[in-house]
């Protein structure tokens, strides 16, 4: 009986074996396909040592293709039983997941472009800040609840980059950069009173999309965390301007290539993304008035205060 069912298993490999040489290109096709995803995750989640030219990472990638291509050479014999599980993987997530074939292809697009362009950090801001000027009424001015407010700020979101395909998981940061794009083609600057500080709530500069830098912030700051997004206002002694959560360094790596490559190619061409790092490593984009896009050089870096809203 046992003999029987081992031949049976003999025979059943027989079948599933690959002829020469196409056994080989399978395994490496296969190899490649696997090993992307792998690299993306370990890429995502280790300490970047910013070595020249990303060595490490260069590394790290052969190491894991050695490694899995001497993996899928033992177990060559049921090559195509490794196939079907790998393509039923990527196929279910692409209809019932998150994760799928479109994933895979826009996450490694984005860390290799990321990659080749870094991205301009502008180091860590502390918590332990000044007590910031105003807070309780920049708060209240922040008025994202109001109907006017939040029904602008849907339609500006809605304006812009909506013939965008895939990244269904940046949707919101999609919108939020659509809402910072209409912002900033209406704005006009007006100086405030002589000698005298006033702060507009955001549904009042609606009325002209114009005032000078904290009405600006605020009314970005608003629009944007009535549509989902996480703002927070960032105060330098004479200026005040508005920043926007991504997420952390691999959601960066998606929105630096979405606002080089996708939204805001001609207004960023030959110029870098800065951004700053919050002491929980969280990643916030410069969303200024001075910026014409995203993540735009920062006016000023004396970092006194910041304002989150979430």
């Amino acid at each position: 009986m046992v003999k029987e069912f081992l031949a049976k298993i003999k025979n059943l490999l027989k079948k599933l074996r690959i002829p020469k040489p196409w056994d080989s290109i399978i395994i490496f096709i296969l190899n490649l396909l696997i090993s992307i995803p792998v690299f993306i995750i370990l890429h995502q989640n280790l300490i970047d040592p910013e070595w020249p030219l990303h060595i490490d990472r260069v590394l790290i990638f052969i190491t894991l293709v050695t490694l899995i291509q001497l993996i899928l050479t033992v177990l060559k014999k049921i090559l195509i039983i490794c196939i079907g599980f790998y393509v039923l993987a990527l196929l279910f997530g692409s209809l019932f997941g998150d994760y799928g074939f479109r994933s895979v292809y826009e996450e490694y697009q984005a860390m290799v472009y990321t990659m080749a362009y870094d991205p301009n950090p502008q180091g860590v801001i502390l918590s332990k800040l000044l007590p910031f000027p105003n807070k309780s009424k920049i708060i209240d001015a922040v008025d994202y609840n109001n109907p006017q407010v939040r029904n602008y700020a849907v339609g500006a979101a809605t304006k812009y980059f909506r013939d965008i395909k895939g990244f269904q998981k940046e949707r919101r940061m999609i919108q939020c950069f659509s809402v910072f794009k209409d912002i900033r083609n209406r704005w006009i600057y007006v100086n405030d009173p002589h000698n005298a500080e006033y702060i507009a709530t955001a549904d009042e500069s609606l009325q002209h999309f114009a005032g000078d830098c904290d009405d600006h912030a605020i009314l970005m700051a608003a629009c944007i965390r009535a549509v989902g997004g996480t703002p927070r206002i960032i105060h330098t002694g004479g200026h005040l301007y508005p920043e926007m959560l991504v997420g952390d360094k691999a959601d960066l790596e998606i929105a630096n290539y979405l606002i080089k490559e996708q939204l805001f190619a001609d207004e960023s061409r030959g110029h870098e993304v800065h951004y700053h790092v919050d002491e929980y490593g969280q990643v916030w984009l410069n969303l200024d008035y001075t910026a014409r896009y995203p993540g735009g050089p920062f006016m000023s870096e004396e970092i006194l205060g910041a304002l989150t809203f979430n």
